[in-house]
């Protein structure tokens, strides 16, 4: 067996400023819709594949798993279309999804950022804090007053990124996965 060590991390509204997002050009957001389910199931696929994430969430290591696990968020009835979002690159062969974001709201206050990621090539960019900055201003349009993350600790820039941003640490859990389990066979 195999621990990963997590950290539940919040930001509270009231706390902390909360800035504008804003993408570098030649890159744009696009607004959930039900038809984007599989567009968003292919670029959390592409951020998530070859990350420790897929260790843990070995669903984020298949295309057919991140399709599935998209459907189960977007089902959900406290899925958040506010604060859902894709990041597309305008490129000469036409445009490229690079980043995703989902957002559940869990109650009337409080909400849980899931899956943010950004594909390899456009790492770097700060489109991963743009999609988080987002993300927030359409809690905070929801009504939601805190907003909570999970991330693997061993994800260091992750991690920075979200404490940089005005999150912070609540508590540590330990997931296990079993390294004698082929990742096709966990969940």
């Amino acid at each position: 067996m195999r621990y990963f060590r997590r950290f539940r991390m919040v930001f509270e509204f009231a706390e902390r400023h909360l800035p504008e997002p804003t993408l570098p050009l030649g890159f744009h957001y696009v607004e959930w819709k039900p038809n984007h389910i599989s567009r968003h199931a292919a670029t959390k696929y592409e951020c998530f594949r070859d990350e420790v994430d897929s260790q843990v969430f070995p669903c984020l290591g298949t295309q057919d798993g991140c399709l599935t696990l998209m459907e189960q968020i977007a089902g959900q009835k406290a899925f958040c279309p506010e604060a859902t979002w894709l990041i597309t690159h305008a490129s000469e062969s036409g445009p490229v999804d690079c980043g995703i974001i989902q957002g559940l709201a869990n109650s009337s206050d409080a909400g849980s950022i899931q899956n943010v990621g950004v594909t390899k090539t456009f790492r770097g960019l700060g489109l991963g804090r743009a999609l988080i900055l987002k993300n927030l201003h359409g809690f905070r349009e929801h009504g939601l007053r805190r907003v909570y993350l999970e991330a693997t600790a061993e994800n260091i820039p992750a991690v920075e990124l979200y404490r940089s941003i005005g999150f912070r640490l609540i508590r540590t859990t330990f997931k296990q996965v079993s390294e004698e389990t082929p990742a096709s066979w966990r969940d």
